[in-house]
């Protein structure tokens, strides 16, 4: 493990967690590779209240952008429409002084709520209170079309030259009014500009959607199934977004010749395939994306294909590095590196003992996986499909200690015995119950190191 840290930023340290001995013939290594951001994310790196900043652009660490499900149904029931006002207020009122921030109202178009003409205003006692009231002037009416918000979002964000770019999403339904393919094209366009973290209100949306959203923008998926719930979990998204210090870090993985990527995801706090998004980075070296850091840790799992070598001989499978990109031109900054390696030995034990971190997220990996697809299985009437894949997910989910998920597992099954995985599908689930579980799937729990 290798620490890089300047004064202004917080340190990162790489430890990687493996097994690294294969028998004759081995070829796949895996490793868990844990990120560690610390000494940072107090003040969100921007000036604390009561101090002054200057006009956006011009210094502000981070930007902000929230969206507000403006369409009809956010009237349905008439609460649901006060409550995002509410909580949206709440996000304003956490906003440090000097950020960078803006409300867009979402429908079948996007519209400025505040302050308008295409820019941000930065928060101070002044800006918070024009925007709360400008607030009490929301209303509901219109269809929906979230790519548009998010392409005015792209757009805002891009007039502040802030390091952390941020976006809240609240929506209450489906993307109706326009095309998956629509939604996924302004996903792709504003994917590595900003971050996003998404929130479905009430049960009427689709929970692949707005998961989705949130995927492809590095940020977090949640249901909030009552509407009375919003203004605290507006605060803590907020707060959490003012603890972000770096933007834009990426995990560099270098491979010698002969030695390739199978897979990199990351593994907690969620699970999040990484492969797909590698971008190439030179000679036998590939970036993938991780959003923005405050004080934090996150596991990923690495899988490497290696060359086949003789008993005794060792080789290194890949490099780890940290790299966010240069302040002001010249190469990227390296924050911290570590080293997957292999050893070809021909003893059994040694060879054939699995790392405990590998072996737990391994598990969690098919946790996630087979809540999907049991959920999956029990809309489309397939009732044995579903209790078996949901049997398997409480047996994981027992022996993994990740007893968040157990909980919600047993909202959609009664379980017999949780060890064999054995359940009984419930004959009457709750819209919220079941929507929960599915957004929350690819919540993980940390191995106990």
């Amino acid at each position: 493990m290798a620490n890089f840290s300047k004064s202004n930023v917080p340190q990162f340290s790489v430890d990687v967690y493996q097994n690294e001995y294969l028998p004759e013939g081995g070829r796949e290594v895996n490793a868990i590779v844990t990120v560690t951001s610390t000494g940072g994310g107090t003040t969100g790196g921007v000036p604390l209240v009561g101090t002054s900043a200057g006009p956006p652009g011009q210094g502000s660490h981070a930007a902000v952008v929230i969206m507000v499900d403006c369409s009809g149904s956010m009237d349905y029931p008439p609460t649901k429409m006060r409550n995002a006002r509410d909580a949206t207020a709440a996000a304003v009122d956490t906003l440090r002084d000097g950020v960078a921030f803006a409300i867009v109202g979402g429908t079948h178009l996007a519209k400025e709520v505040f302050p308008g003409n295409g820019r941000l205003a930065v928060a101070d006692a002044a800006t918070r209170a024009q925007a709360k009231e400008a607030l009490r002037r929301l209303g509901a009416g219109g269809g929906t079309a979230i790519g548009t918000w998010l392409r005015m979002t792209d757009r805002l964000l891009a007039s502040a030259d802030a390091p952390i770019r941020h976006g809240i999403l609240l929506t209450d339904g489906r993307n109706e009014h326009e095309s998956p393919e629509d939604l996924k094209a302004a996903l792709d366009a504003c994917a590595g500009r900003f971050t996003c973290d998404a929130r479905g209100v009430g049960t009427d949306w689709e929970v692949k959607e707005v998961t989705g959203i949130a995927s492809a923008l590095l940020g977090t998926a949640d249901i909030v199934a009552d509407p009375a719930g919003l203004a605290a979990d507006f605060t803590r998204m907020m707060e959490k977004t003012m603890g972000k210090e770096v933007a834009d870090v990426a995990l560099r993985l270098w491979t010698p010749v002969g030695a390739e990527i199978g897979f990199v995801k990351q593994v907690a706090p969620t699970v999040e395939e990484l492969t797909g998004r590698r971008t190439e980075a030179g000679p036998r070296a590939g970036d993938y994306p991780t959003g923005s850091w405050g004080d934090e840790s996150r596991d990923y799992h690495v899988c490497v294909t290696v060359p086949e070598a003789g008993i005794g001989r060792e080789m290194l499978a890949a490099r780890v590095s940290l790299i966010r990109p240069a302040q002001g031109g010249g190469s990227p900054e390296v924050l911290s590196q570590g080293l997957v390696r292999a050893v070809w030995t021909d003893d059994m034990a040694a060879s054939t003992s699995i790392n405990p971190q590998v072996a737990h997220y391994t598990g969690q990996a098919e946790l996630a996986q087979v809540i999907q697809q049991g959920l999956d299985a029990r809309k489309s009437g397939d009732f044995d499909g579903a209790t078996a894949k949901l049997g398997r997910a409480v047996q994981l989910a027992a022996s993994s200690g990740n007893a968040d998920t157990a909980k919600l597992l047993s909202k959609v099954v009664d379980v017999v015995d949780a060890a064999a995985g054995t359940v009984r599908l419930k004959a009457k689930v709750a819209d919220a119950d079941e929507m929960t579980l599915e957004t929350r799937s690819t919540k993980t729990v940390r191995v106990k190191k």
